[in-house]
């Protein structure tokens, strides 16, 4: 059944309009979203399934979507769709990134990148491109792992660097346990791609990890040890 097919008091959208958007139902908004119901459950029964399923609307921020595409009456269009969603949702509250601001030190990067891993479930490697004041040109997404693992190869990394004739780099990555201190197997990469940071004459200036609320930062760890 679809939304059309509802009566009229019972449409989200109906109801978005003469209500306004704030003062929907999260089964109403995921009901515009999912547009269609499945054989024997109307769209809206179908949202109430999907949020018990799940455990809650909060969920949906860390699930992914072949997760949410094996969710009965989902599929993968109606996943894709929420995840976009709920990702430009994302981006239209959080502040934009200050392009004149010089990221040259651990907090100011953690506060303009922390939104990208915050609830992440897998593991997330970034890299930040900053022009010779240090000011930020771009960044990329290099590699989305497992749980505890993601693989990330230096040639990525550094043919971003050169596309966007970056003069420095700022890696990031998150660990979905909460756990801020470097792994052994994250001391090592860090160690050699700063080796290929000099090789190239594109240093790797800080690597930071982050939970998405706290951040440990290599720069910063050193120089206060210094």
């Amino acid at each position: 059944m679809k939304i059309k097919d509802l009566p009229t008091s019972e449409m989200p959208r109906e109801r978005m309009l003469k209500y306004g958007v704030e003062n929907l139902s999260n089964v109403d908004l995921l009901s515009i979203l999912l547009r269609t119901g499945i054989k024997d459950m109307n769209v809206s029964e179908l949202a109430i399934s999907i949020l018990n399923q799940i455990g809650g609307i909060q969920k949906l921020s860390t699930i992914g979507v072949r997760e949410l595409s094996n969710i009965k009456g989902m599929g993968s269009v109606k996943a894709i769709t929420i995840l976009a969603a709920i990702e430009l949702g994302n981006r239209v509250n959080a502040k934009e990134i200050d392009f004149n601001i010089p990221l040259t030190n651990g907090e100011v990067v953690f506060n303009s990148f922390k939104r990208f891993f915050i609830n992440q479930t897998q593991e997330k490697f970034m890299a930040i491109y900053l022009d010779t004041k240090k000011r930020f040109i771009a960044y990329k997404i290099i590699a989305i792992g497992t749980l505890d693992r993601t693989l990330v190869h230096p040639r990525d990394i550094f043919h971003e660097a050169i596309k966007n004739a970056a003069s420095s780099i700022i890696l990031m990555h998150n660990h979905p346990s909460g756990v801020l201190l470097p792994s052994k197997e994250d001391e090592e990469f860090t160690r050699v791609i700063m080796e290929c940071g000099k090789m190239m004459n594109i240093p790797i200036i800080d690597h930071i990890i982050t939970n998405g609320r706290e951040y440990y930062s290599y720069y910063d760890e050193h120089h206060q040890k210094d």
